[in-house]
């Protein structure tokens, strides 16, 4: 009996550690002008890369989205192309974010619902958190109109930017 006790005891504590997580970073989204779009992605260190979520809502529904870290942490401009291009610090060719051939800031696209929501959770082992040449921290993240193709260079041909909000750790 004791030691279906001490069994317990230890299963019990075993399943209330969590595992250890690393620095974090966020980036509230705002709408280009006259748009509707907004939300919110974070950053966080984890096991085997750095984890993606986005929420974004104010989208036309049924769609897919190009998605991106851009280089530069400014969305001053009133088209975010003072955001730059795609953050790239192997300066690889544009490409497949799945694929080691792609910018280290190109992501999946965002697919919204009927309601014009989408939510992506993705896991980069080509960004980081923490500084370095890889760090999103400082960076601008950026919705594009039209889905990345994965495939045109430099930039997927996925259009105009919609929404763009600078990463901040």
């Amino acid at each position: 009996m004791r030691a279906l006790t001490i069994l317990a005891v230890l299963l019990a504590l075993a399943g209330c550690q969590s595992s250890p997580k690393g620095p974090s970073a966020s980036a509230q989204l705002d709408a280009a002008k006259g748009g509707r779009v907004v939300g919110k992605v974070t950053f966080q260190e984890v096991d085997g890369g750095t984890s993606v979520r986005a929420e974004v809502s104010g989208l036309p529904p049924n769609r897919q989205f190009g998605f991106h870290v851009h280089d530069k942490g400014d969305c001053s401009a009133p088209d975010f192309m003072s955001a730059a291009g795609h953050f790239n610090p192997d300066t690889k060719p544009h490409g497949d974010h799945k694929t080691a051939e792609s910018h280290a800031g190109d992501l999946p696209n965002l697919a919204s619902d009927g309601q014009g929501n989408a939510v992506l959770a993705y896991t980069s082992s080509k960004l980081t958190v923490a500084s370095g040449p890889r760090s999103v921290v400082g960076r601008a993240v950026v919705v594009h109109e039209n889905p990345d193709d994965y495939r045109s260079q430099p930039a997927g041909n996925s259009g105009p930017r919609i929404a763009c909000g600078i990463i901040k750790g």
